[in-house]
């Protein structure tokens, strides 16, 4: 099974794919999407969602994870990246891709086993689970690929519990 893990964010979006062959999850491909702040955000979401169809129709995962926005004190910044979530939703949607979502805390519990992890803690994991050279860079990169490995090692036992949870 190929999964695509995002962390959706409107400059940055991280992206990464890995393959869950058994119980190991191997790494494909991750990167970043980024887009300029002195771009209209109209063109900034149209980047968002034509870099994500490209990346869908190039490496065809069988599922997308997307982290879930958490309450952002800034509201304009929350509503950016919601927007950018959206499109990228929309991208898998459009291709009927199976699309499961994560908050940070289930994120962080599925990579180190605590919910409440600090950020490098996670990172570190990620360059462990997928024995990586280095952490991913930027950040964004890392918590796209965490958010893969969390729906690698949760997707078998969520399908039991809800059935199949396609969109």
């Amino acid at each position: 099974m190929r999964i695509l893990g995002i962390d959706p964010g409107i400059a940055i979006v991280g992206f990464g794919f890995v393959d869950k062959q058994g119980s190991r999850v191997v790494p494909v491909q991750y990167g970043c999407i980024q887009t300029e702040s002195t771009t209209a955000p109209e063109v900034r979401l149209l980047q968002v969602f034509e870099a994500t169809e490209k990346l869908l129709d190039q490496y065809k995962p069988d599922a997308v994870a997307v982290e879930k926005l958490f309450f952002n004190r800034n509201v304009t910044t929350a509503f950016s990246v919601g927007q950018a979530r959206g499109v990228v939703i929309l991208a898998a949607a459009k291709r009927g891709l199976q699309i499961a979502e994560y908050t940070p805390m289930q994120v962080k519990q599925a990579i180190v086993g605590y919910g409440k992890a600090e950020k490098k803690q996670v990172q570190e994991m990620v360059k462990l689970f997928l024995k990586l050279k280095a952490i991913p860079k930027p950040d964004d990169v890392a918590d796209a690929l965490a958010v893969a490995i969390c729906h690698a090692h949760s997707s078998g036992l969520q399908d039991q519990l809800n059935g199949a949870w396609t969109r």
